[in-house]
């Protein structure tokens, strides 16, 4: 098939991955279910493919089967889901699928949204992964999450004082709040509104959406470090006349 569709460059893939996302992000921040978005959902997995795998999108999906193809000339079919819990694909034309890649989208309060790699095989190697069922492959998406490190064996980065509580923020970006020392069983984004209020902090970015409770702890921990370092400053002043 001929065809003038534009190539992009991977600057042009990843700028378009990132105003995707962020649209995603503010229709989530309205109150839209991520279910709702499945256009915009699979829209950024086949960027979100292009992009990791240097390619190019493919001109046709629906007849040839494939979203993506990527720089060593693999064509990839991409999946990508928020909640359901199986993706299938066309036994039709999955003869034309080289790679399969799936991706989940994951709405998180703490770190906003983000895209999982959940599976990435060659086609013929997923196929013993799937079931047939109505001219269709399905693949099963295992729920749960994976074990995670406690958070207290990374690195602190930084760190502000706000009455008898220390907002941390390790070396991944998570918040804690920490009272004599002890990470506190609390709500973190709960905890930070009210001080974001205070110090003048806006609990919303640039683009309109509501600030992760990464992104509102760090914007916290810079505001109140530096009306201690201003008021440092200012006493100084004082001092010296």
């Amino acid at each position: 098939m001929i065809s003038d569709r534009p190539t992009l460059t991977q600057v042009q893939i990843i700028q378009s991955l990132a105003e995707a996302l962020s649209w995603f992000e503010k229709e989530i921040s309205w109150g839209v279910s991520p279910g709702e978005l499945n256009h915009l959902t699979g829209r950024i997995g086949e960027l979100y493919a292009a992009m990791i795998k240097r390619g190019q999108m493919a001109l046709d999906t629906n007849q040839r089967g494939y979203d993506v193809v990527s720089a060593s000339n693999e064509r990839i079919s991409v999946k990508t889901v928020t909640t359901s819990n199986h993706v299938s694909f066309n036994q039709n034309t999955f003869h034309h699928v080289d790679r399969i890649l799936v991706l989940r989208i994951n709405v998180d309060e703490e770190k906003g949204v983000s895209v999982e790699e959940l599976l990435d095989i060659a086609a013929h190697d997923a196929q013993t992964r799937m079931r047939s069922r109505d001219g269709k492959f399905i693949y099963s998406i295992v729920q749960g999450r994976r074990e995670e490190r406690p958070v207290e064996d990374l690195e602190i980065t930084a760190l502000a004082t706000y009455a008898n509580l220390e907002i941390v923020q390790y070396e991944n970006g998570a918040i804690r709040i920490r009272s004599r020392g002890e990470i506190q069983p609390v709500v973190v984004k709960e905890v930070l509104r009210p001080i974001a209020t205070e110090v003048g902090v806006d609990l919303f970015n640039s683009k309109g959406g509501l600030k992760n409770t990464q992104q509102l702890g760090s914007d916290i921990i810079r505001a109140l470090n530096a009306r201690i370092a201003s008021a440092t400053t200012g006493a100084s002043h004082t001092s010296a006349s």
